[in-house]
């Protein structure tokens, strides 16, 4: 049986970081810190953010200055959308009110500096990676107990299950007419 590979979304305006940091876990890859990665990257954050509204990410990197859109602003909306998601700052400034409102806003879970320390990058999002894979697995096991002591229904535990592997999926959107919406014209492409 083939295990699923970990998603990873890489968000930086300079498309020559986005390459580079692909590349960093490319090797790790090669490597073996992890077994497989899916990497999706962006250089605008607003695309990234809608991205993340239809696939689930085990770990996103984001810088923090960039046009538009802060790294603090884009990992808190994250956050809302994509609670078990790991966040992490990356940044060439030592802008400590902006760490702080990441730290805070987004719940960040590691930062690292540009230009960054390539062992230190690659074995800092392995133990990212190795976290968030014991507590999806944590999750999974409390579920089940309480699904054998009848707390929750067998199509709540489903729902809950589809939910982990498509962030959003059982989330549904009604008109006040009663009528399914399937493309809100108007209104943000991010849903609350």
């Amino acid at each position: 049986m083939s295990q699923v590979p970990h998603r990873i979304l890489l968000v930086d305006d300079e498309p020559s970081i986005v390459k580079a940091l692909s590349r960093s876990l490319r090797q790790g890859t090669a490597e073996g810190l992890w077994p497989a990665l899916q990497v999706e990257t962006f250089t605008d954050p607003q695309a990234a953010l809608a991205r993340s509204c239809e696939q689930h990410f085990d770990l996103v990197i984001s810088d923090y200055r960039m046009p538009g859109m802060n790294g603090a602003s884009l990992l808190a909306q994250l956050r809302e959308l994509q609670p078990h998601c790991r966040r992490v700052i990356l940044s060439g400034y030592t802008d400590s009110e902006g760490l702080l409102a990441a730290i805070n806003e987004a719940q960040i879970t590691r930062f690292f500096t540009k230009p960054w320390n390539e062992r230190e990058l690659l074995y800092g999002v392995r133990a990212l990676l190795q976290e968030q894979k014991s507590a999806r697995e944590t999750e999974i096991l409390a579920e089940q107990q309480r699904l054998a002591r009848r707390e929750i229904s067998p199509q709540e535990a489903e729902r809950r299950r589809l939910e982990r592997l498509e962030p959003g999926i059982t989330k549904v959107r009604w008109s006040d007419d009663g009528a399914y919406v399937l493309d809100p014209m108007g209104q943000d492409s991010v849903w609350p």
